[in-house]
């Protein structure tokens, strides 16, 4: 009996070009992007990551804007961060937190507070008028294994949540939002810190943060956390800090 050895290989990931808009971060700029579903190739993610793509739902994306490379991949390396001073004042004072995976759907609090902080920080970015089944869709839409953690203060009440993805190599911060109404809080400085120690605690390396512009003073905050490495010409480069 004739056996063929028949091999079947995976689909190619298909490869598209987004239609230029305004870019959020920098004025008379335009931005584009480079962008993948991976719905059905998920175990592409991480190698994606590491080539510093960003997930959003079933999608991956990269800045592939024309003569523009403001927008570059910043990765902290846990595994050799240590606390400054300022970060560890900043870390007692959110001792009062109580942070939790969330393990149900999302609720009317956790909407509620996305709304705050969207119009009180990105009013005028792409996420504005977001509906609630668009939030609860960016949240819960995930390939991959990815976890919501909420922080409560001692009465339980909601005041930050972030958005993380689970690689390999660590974790990617998604996206994060907070109480608008307690600027000396620093949640989003603080959230870092917090997902920093559990990268540490899991004994990887990286913590992912998303694109760094050094002219934009939305994330340029990002090169606080040090050492960073930033990808750069096909590599990840020790980056250096302010």
């Amino acid at each position: 009996m004739d056996q063929h050895p028949y091999v079947f290989l995976p689909k190619p990931l298909r490869l598209n070009v987004t239609r230029a808009h305004s870019c959020t971060y920098l004025p008379d700029k335009v931005e584009r992007r480079l962008a993948a579903d991976i719905s059905s190739r998920p175990e592409l993610h991480d190698t994606l990551a590491q080539a510093g793509f960003r997930r959003v739902e079933n999608w991956v994306y990269k800045p592939a804007c024309q003569d523009c490379q403001a927008c570059q991949p910043i990765r902290v390396v846990c595994s050799e961060f240590s606390q400054s001073r300022n970060m560890k004042r900043l870390a007692a004072k959110h001792a009062d937190l109580i942070a939790t995976v969330l393990e149900g759907p999302l609720t009317d609090e956790h909407y509620d507070l996305f709304q705050r902080y969207l119009t009180s920080r990105h009013v005028d970015g792409q996420m504005g008028g977001m509906s609630k089944e668009e939030f609860s869709s960016m949240v819960e839409n995930s390939p991959i294994s990815s976890l919501l953690i909420d922080y409560r203060d001692t009465e339980g009440v909601l005041l930050a949540s972030v958005l993380v993805d689970l690689q390999s190599d660590g974790l990617s911060a998604v996206y994060s939002f907070f109480e608008p109404d307690c600027p000396e809080r620093s949640f989003g400085s603080f959230i870092i810190l917090d997902l920093i120690n559990r990268v540490q605690q899991s004994e990887a390396p990286y913590l992912y943060l998303g694109y760094y512009i050094a002219e934009s003073r939305k994330m340029s905050y990002k090169a606080r956390y040090t050492p960073f490495e930033i990808f750069h010409g096909g590599t990840w480069q020790r980056g250096s800090s302010l």
